[in-house]
């Protein structure tokens, strides 16, 4: 078996719904069958990987996912995309794996740095940015950064060298579920990913609904044509857990694993809720 096809662009846009829900059974698949947690911030982050590599990312462009709990997310794109085989996915957490819980660098082109210790990512996307601007070459470099990791210092020092160094090439997205480690957002530094500071330390700053894949991807193209020395950070608010009901919003769905009768009502529900798909499950 091999990796499915991947929708063109336009069928996308016509049809959000269907690849979000494709997606969306991989990523439960792939959770259920390593026994594993992150589930909830891979639905909440999935739309928002749509938008950028399925619709904007060019072959020349660089996307980092600085939340790399979320992997699972990552590795099922990259596999209807094609770089990842069928066969490579279903080794996803086992022994001499590729596909480790975290994104391992060197083995695929998606996947050019290992991410998963929070505050790592803006900066490398950073670097790659200014590196584009000193060479011409037109490139884009993305970061997808979970709304916890706004707390890091290191998130902070890359945000002020993008603007320092006028990186209008980099796109920062910032998955806004409201919950991170050990409680919301506002509980533990406050609200960090709020666009009154990054529009106070000057960045370009834009507030969208991280699961309307169209308007997503509208406000990616806007931000693209804006080539005013300014960086650019999307605010993506998003629900945890999104597409299966007893995971929104809950806290425990950062770690918790499924059990076999919470797969089966998890991908009954995203088959109706995303495909029209009614079952009996």
């Amino acid at each position: 078996m091999t990796h499915n096809k991947a929708m063109t662009a336009e069928e996308i846009i016509d049809n959000p719904q269907r690849l979000s829900g494709e997606l969306r059974l991989k990523i439960l698949g792939l959770y259920h069958k390593a026994n594993a947690g992150h589930i909830g911030c891979s639905l909440s982050c999935i739309d928002l990987m749509i938008a950028v590599l399925f619709l904007n990312k060019k072959e020349e462009d660089t996307f980092i996912l600085s939340k790399g709990h979320a992997a699972a997310a990552l590795y099922a794109c990259l596999n209807v995309l094609g770089e990842i085989s069928d066969q490579e996915l279903d080794t996803f957490y086992k022994d001499g794996t590729t596909l480790p819980a975290h994104p391992a660098p060197r083995k695929y082109k998606g996947i050019p740095f290992a991410t998963g210790s929070l505050g790592h990512g803006l900066p490398i996307a950073t670097g790659i940015a200014h590196a584009a601007k000193v060479s011409g070459d037109g490139s884009y470099s993305y970061a997808l950064l979970s709304d916890g990791e706004t707390n890091e210092g290191t998130t902070w020092e890359a945000a002020h060298y993008a603007i320092q160094n006028e990186l209008d090439n980099l796109i920062m997205i910032i998955d806004k579920n409201g919950l991170q480690g050990f409680g919301t957002t506002t509980q533990v530094l406050g609200e960090t990913a709020s666009p009154e500071k990054w529009k106070a330390i000057g960045f370009e700053t834009v507030v969208v609904d991280g699961h309307d894949i169209p308007q997503l991807n509208e406000t990616i193209q806007d931000l693209k044509g804006r080539k005013n020395g300014i960086p650019k950070v999307i605010i993506a608010d998003t629900i945890k857990g999104k597409g299966v009901s007893y995971m929104e919003n809950k806290l425990e769905w950062h770690y918790l694993p499924m059990k076999q009768e919470q797969f089966d009502l998890a991908t009954q529900e995203v088959k109706e809720r995303y495909l029209n798909e009614l079952t009996n499950a």
